[in-house]
């Protein structure tokens, strides 16, 4: 058994944060000395493990309480949890990174569209100086905006997880590996274009069952596969997460109403039959 200031050493925190975990009821010492003081023993030294790490990639220490204590796991079973929940913080932190990348390139080379204007008309203006600094500021804003559009989708995503299996869930992340800013920008411009043709259709009052809207629905399918990969553990948790519409968070961008919705899946339903 170790006191509060001994684990602490050893452990490689503060004596305050032992302190802060147990008034939270993270991280409750083993027992007391017969004068109240903490004491701790080996065995916390894994929960400790648990704790400090679940920290690092995000979670909220009350969230991370209800997980440890409402999960009966042991020790191999909590390291692989644990290195599946680091590895997707890796995949999060690579598409932030590359995002970041991307828009540096994009700058540099507006930099040197301009600077070669420059030299091109030698002289200008005070006025076209002017109207030259406001054209650079509308690319500068549309690339931090893809930063910000790269990491708020990884935050806006985590509700998600909940509707998906820990099957599903794993191979969910190894299919956010081949995932990049380029491709979410492509998926998503195919997306708004398909909708765009399906609310058409709609307006046209054109029928589930006919060959052009059909069409439209095998496009669905195409663009519900690139997120799949035709996985079934995959599609059923997209399946329950859809059904489940109106319980996500109001924050939620939603790309598509439920009556576009409920008339792809009469589509899909006329395409089987």
């Amino acid at each position: 058994m170790y006191k509060v200031k001994e684990f602490a050493e050893k452990a490689g925190v503060t004596v305050r944060t032992l302190h802060h975990y147990d008034r939270l009821g993270l991280l409750k010492p083993s027992g007391r000395t017969d004068a109240g003081y903490r004491l701790y023993a080996d065995r916390d030294f894994a929960r400790l493990q648990q704790i400090v790490t679940l920290k690092f990639i995000g979670l909220p220490l009350k969230e991370i309480r209800t997980l440890l204590d409402s999960t009966d796991l042991d020790l191999q079973s909590t390291l692989r949890l644990q290195r599946r929940l680091l590895t997707e913080k890796r995949r999060q932190l690579e598409m932030a990174i590359l995002a970041v990348e991307l828009a540096e390139r994009e700058v540099e080379a507006e930099r040197e569209v301009e600077t070669e204007a420059m030299v091109t008309a030698n002289v200008k203006s005070d006025a076209e100086g002017n109207q030259a600094g406001a054209s650079r500021k509308a690319p500068d804003m549309a690339v931090l905006r893809k930063i910000i559009e790269v990491m708020e989708r990884q935050n806006d995503m985590e509700w998600t997880k909940k509707y998906y299996s820990e099957e599903a869930q794993a191979k969910v992340e190894d299919r956010g590996k081949l995932w990049s800013p380029e491709l979410q920008a492509k998926v998503t411009q195919d997306w708004q274009e398909l909708i765009k043709e399906v609310e058409a259709a709609m307006a046209a009052g054109e029928k589930p069952e006919s060959e052009s809207v059909q069409k439209l629905a095998s496009r669905w399918k195409e663009l519900v596969r690139g997120f799949t990969g035709g996985d079934p553990e995959i599609q059923k948790g997209l399946n329950k997460m859809y059904a489940d519409r109106q319980n996500w968070p109001a924050s939620t961008p939603q790309m598509f109403n439920m009556e576009v919705q409920a008339f792809m899946m009469k589509a899909m339903a006329a395409g089987k039959e």
